[in-house]
């Protein structure tokens, strides 16, 4: 059953389809959207360069004793067990590997991941969807990206197998990119009758 316009109007406060949106704003919006897609696919092709071919198919040991990629052998990087593997005695808390490289970890992608799903958030916030869905499609990639950083603390301080929380944190705001891109894309670019 499809809405009428005073519907659509109502849900959305007012504001125009993105089928109407100024061709400025659709070529805008369509350049962030490409631009966060190709971000997204390189970072999942560094996880799996540097995070799962080390954890599940190399025959070298876990790295223990170096977190910082930038400095440890190409050789050497990544192991989504590194770290946690081995129990030494450490002087002080704040001064351990494990801790300095959960906490780089979190400082660089709690701004950058909350930076792509605030934009991603921004521009959903328009698109003429009930205000129930579009609340979810806001709220649901920030979760993901809160299990996902969990899963670093929990598995370095913890134990190992909490990596496993990488998983449902990654697919979770993946997925609902993936339906933004969609909703956003359709919506400016097929849907131009709709709206006002």
């Amino acid at each position: 059953m499809q809405a009428s316009e005073s519907d659509i109007s109502s849900v959305n406060h007012g504001f125009p389809h993105p089928g109407r949106w100024p061709l400025p704003a659709k070529a805008l919006v369509t350049m962030i959207v490409v631009m966060m897609s190709l971000g997204l696919l390189f970072a999942g092709g560094q996880i799996i360069v540097h995070d799962i071919i080390p954890t599940f198919f190399s025959d070298k040991p876990a790295m223990t004793t170096s977190h910082d990629q930038m400095e440890a052998p190409a050789s050497e990087r990544g192991d989504l067990f590194g770290g946690s593997m081995a129990k030494v005695a450490k002087p002080s808390f704040y001064k351990t590997d494990e801790f300095i490289f959960a906490l780089k970890f979190t400082h660089i992608h709690i701004f950058g991941m909350s930076a792509i799903f605030i934009l991603m958030g921004a521009i959903v916030f328009f698109l003429h969807l009930s205000p129930r869905i579009r609340t979810w499609l806001i709220v649901l990639p920030f979760i993901g990206v809160i299990v996902d950083l969990a899963a670093v603390w929990l598995k370095v301080f913890f134990h190992p197998v909490f990596f496993w929380l990488h998983i449902p944190g990654g697919v979770l705001f993946g997925i609902v990119f993936a339906v933004d891109v969609y909703f956003i894309l359709t919506q400016m670019w097929r849907e131009t009758s709709q709206g006002s």
